[in-house]
């Protein structure tokens, strides 16, 4: 089942017997099992009906004796098992699985990683159960989901903004939302998130950012992207080499893309589905970068970029002692004349 339709039916008080929360993504997991807590009993019922085990403590036999108990004084009970991912004899709860307490909602936050699919377990999870698979988001989808945030707290943002904190704040949608929090604390429900907030509230500046130094590599301008490295030597948070490596994979593999579908003579809706762009002005930002690179080049640069990852891991005895912005400079500098 999806997030939202099951948030909905934890919402609505419809509980399973079974839940398994799985998956990389532990914001998701986190929600769930949240909601499933805030709904399952009222809260003078959790005195006497609710158990949190944490699966590093805890045996299976604990779990299944929880389980078996019959609620006091309410209509169910609740056992939470979390970080189940550290529970050693958790494939013997398919015991309990076969045949759960229709009294007791159970609920197995497995985080980080997901549960095999092909376990006793997980079959008979999903057999009496509900089991929520909570996947980690593509890059290129974090400004959708920063944009529905904040339209579920009533608040807006331009497609810009929302490109430049994803690009800020990487793939964690837990640091995501917390940053978006305290984002809008001082700001008016309905105001509608610019990049001139982002940059005072936030502290990432709209004109130098790892999303103007792609833009700058990719339409060739020289002098923008030395002042961009310039301001990232003096302010070495504003782009670790790490997360700028990664961007910039990830914007000249759509741009890789897009060369591939203009060969194929595909429409300008398809590319758009295809690279999951929003808005025309990003669209033809990758039409510049394309006119100026070749398909060789963009292969050329794909093999620059895994080269500067390994010396920035210390492999290449030339660069030893380097530090991270002087690596970046050279690549960028390589990257521009190909």
């Amino acid at each position: 089942m999806d997030f939202a339709p099951l948030l909905k039916t934890i919402k609505s008080k419809d509980f399973s017997p079974l839940y398994l929360l799985h998956g990389e993504e532990a914001y998701f997991i986190d929600q769930l099992e949240a909601a499933i807590e805030a709904n399952a009993l009222q809260e003078h019922e959790r005195a006497f009906n609710q158990t949190i085990l944490y699966g590093k403590d805890t045996e299976y036999l604990q779990v299944i004796d929880a389980a078996r108990r019959f609620p006091m004084m309410a209509d169910r009970q609740l056992v939470l098992v979390r970080e189940a991912q550290d529970m050693r004899s958790l494939k013997e709860l398919v015991k309990y699985a076969e045949n759960p307490s229709p009294s007791t909602v159970l609920v197995i936050s497995h985080k980080h990683k997901k549960l095999n699919g092909n376990l006793a377990l997980t079959k008979m999870l999903k057999k009496n159960g509900v089991v929520f698979e909570a996947k980690a988001l593509y890059d290129n989808k974090i400004p959708g989901w920063i944009s529905s945030y904040l339209k579920g707290k009533k608040y807006g943002i331009e497609p810009e903004a929302a490109s430049l904190l994803g690009e800020f704040l990487g793939t964690s949608l837990g640091k995501i939302s917390n940053e978006l929090d305290k984002l809008i604390i001082n700001l008016a429900p309905g105001t509608k998130v610019t990049t001139k907030i982002v940059e005072d509230q936030v502290g990432v500046s709209k004109d130098y950012n790892v999303f103007e130094l792609q833009k700058a590599i990719g339409h060739n301008d020289v002098v923008k992207a030395t002042r961009i490295l310039n301001y990232f030597k003096a302010n070495p948070k504003a782009g670790p080499l790490p997360m700028v490596l990664g961007s910039l994979y990830n914007y000249f593999s759509k741009v890789f893309c897009l060369k591939e579908m203009h060969r194929q003579r595909a429409s300008k809706q398809d590319i758009m589905k295809k690279l999951n762009l929003r808005f025309d002005f990003f669209l033809q930002d990758y039409e510049t970068t394309a006119r100026n690179y070749s398909e060789t080049g963009i292969r050329h640069l794909f093999s620059l970029l895994r080269e500067y990852d390994l010396k920035s891991k210390g492999v290449g005895s030339n660069l030893a002692g380097k530090q991270e912005n002087e690596l970046l400079k050279e690549l960028v500098w390589k990257m521009m004349h190909l």
